[in-house]
């Protein structure tokens, strides 16, 4: 990557909308804008940017030679106080797919390059003005559905992970440098500090760790949501609640069965907690080839579930509701499901097998399914109010999970007896995945990685 170009793009997402806005950033960035911008539409009083003070605002004209493209804001940011630690420019337009093209265009004309997806918050990590695993939560950020994902990505944005693996790298530096001065006068036999010590201060740390790398799970949650799969047979009423959740007609329903040849998704917000909402067709043997794969498909969708809403009609007789109750009892799903017995206004049945009465005639039901449907959530995988820090990011769990497997390198160096080299070897290299987190220590391939799922412009 060159960072001594310089870049531009078009930050807001393209289309009909009140304004755009066109950001460049580099060391020619006032110059380009110099070459375009002006007091007025007359084409002859050209404005001095680099004379105008960081953090302005400043009311111009966009012309091509001496055609006028727009009336414009720009807003002036100078190094090393902007986003990228660089000349930032950021012109605000009219909206409208042609206005803010057509200013990209002008400014690559005058000497930018196109950036890459992520390649400006690449450049305020390059230059230092945040670290990698801030850099990350402005992506998590941009893509927050629910609060509770916007403010575990806020947290990190402000550095809560980070400050973590400062104070933790710092802790292990600690035991390190004595370990290495104790190597510096091997000849004298002195001690700077205790191996019994030493285990204590590390099987301290790795529980730090654990409990951090233990909240994955839920962080996992907050960022991706709940695979939530509504399953069971053909003509059970999945579909209808699907819609019902959904406040929309997104799924055919029909009383023929098999109508629903494939799984449909939508996202789903409830009490907090985004829902990746899954209609399945209905579970069962059919000679139809397009049915049949699209069971097959529901069948993987379930596996991959984090929660089935598993329906089975209550219209039909006792002895096929029976069987369904039998048949779900061995389908090895039970851990991850909530049973819910469908058209419980035509019931026709009773069950002591424990499951969820509802009826689309009966909004209580369904808000009553809703109550479960969360409660499962808060209660075996997230807790929305914690304070603590949460890990979102699978990168930064094996980073952490690495760490412990180190640090526990390092106890059995330790109790084989072996010398202080050898545990130096091992902290060492704790600190080394410590310092992937934040990008002390990382390659082109992990950032290009990170940065090349950011939108561009950002």
């Amino acid at each position: 990557m060159n960072i001594s170009e310089t870049i531009a793009a078009i930050s807001t997402p393209l289309g009909e909308g009140g304004i755009a806005v066109i950001r460049i950033s580099g060391e020619i960035a006032f110059r380009i804008i110099e070459n375009i911008f002006y007091r007025d539409n007359s084409g002859k009083n050209k404005i001095n940017v680099s004379e105008l003070d960081s953090h302005s605002i400043h009311f111009g004209y966009i012309l091509e030679i001496d055609s006028l493209i727009d009336e414009v804001l720009i807003s002036i940011f100078k190094n090393p106080h902007s986003y990228t630690g660089e000349d930032v420019i950021e012109i605000s337009s009219h909206g409208g797919v042609y206005i803010s093209q057509k200013i990209l265009d002008l400014i690559l004309k005058s000497g930018a390059v196109h950036a890459d997806p992520g390649e400006f918050t690449k450049r305020a990590f390059l230059n230092g003005r945040i670290d990698l695993a801030q850099a990350e939560a402005v992506a998590d950020l941009i893509r927050s559905k629910t609060e509770s994902a916007h403010s575990s990505s806020i947290k990190q944005l402000e550095g809560s992970l980070s400050e973590f693996v400062k104070k933790t790298r710092q802790d292990i530096i600690n035991i390190v440098s004595l370990v290495e001065l104790e190597l510096d006068f091997a000849e004298e036999g002195l001690e700077f500090i205790k191996k019994e010590e030493i285990k204590t201060k590390i099987t301290g740390l790795n529980e730090r760790l654990k409990k951090i790398i233990s909240s994955y799970i839920s962080g996992k949650v907050i960022r991706e949501g709940i695979n939530l799969v509504i399953a069971g047979k053909p003509n059970s009423g999945k579909s209808s609640l699907f819609n019902y959740l959904l406040k929309t007609n997104r799924a055919i329903v029909s009383s023929i069965a098999g109508t629903t040849r494939d799984y449909i998704e939508e996202n789903l917000i409830i009490n907090g907690i985004l829902f990746n909402l899954i209609d399945t067709a209905g579970l069962r043997h059919s000679s139809d080839d397009i049915e049949s794969e699209g069971i097959k498909r529901s069948h993987a969708k379930i596996k991959e579930s984090d929660l089935i809403l598993y329906l089975i009609d209550s219209s039909q007789s006792p002895e096929e509701f029976k069987r369904e109750i039998d048949e779900f009892k061995e389908s090895g799903n039970l851990d991850k499901s909530l049973l819910v017995f469908s058209k419980s206004d035509l019931s026709k049945s009773e069950s002591s097998f424990s499951g969820i009465n509802i009826s689309l005639l009966k909004d209580e039901t369904i808000e009553q399914l809703k109550s479960e449907m969360t409660g499962r959530i808060m209660s075996d995988k997230i807790k929305l109010s914690s304070d603590e820090i949460i890990l979102t990011n699978l990168r930064h769990r094996i980073c952490l999970e690495n760490v412990v497997l180190s640090l526990n390198d390092s106890l059995k160096t330790i109790e084989d007896g072996m010398s202080g080299e050898f545990i130096s070897v091992d902290l060492r290299n704790s600190l080394k995945h410590l310092g992937e987190i934040t990008g002390e220590v990382t390659n082109d391939e992990i950032l290009n990685n990170i940065f090349r799922n950011f939108c561009i412009g950002k």
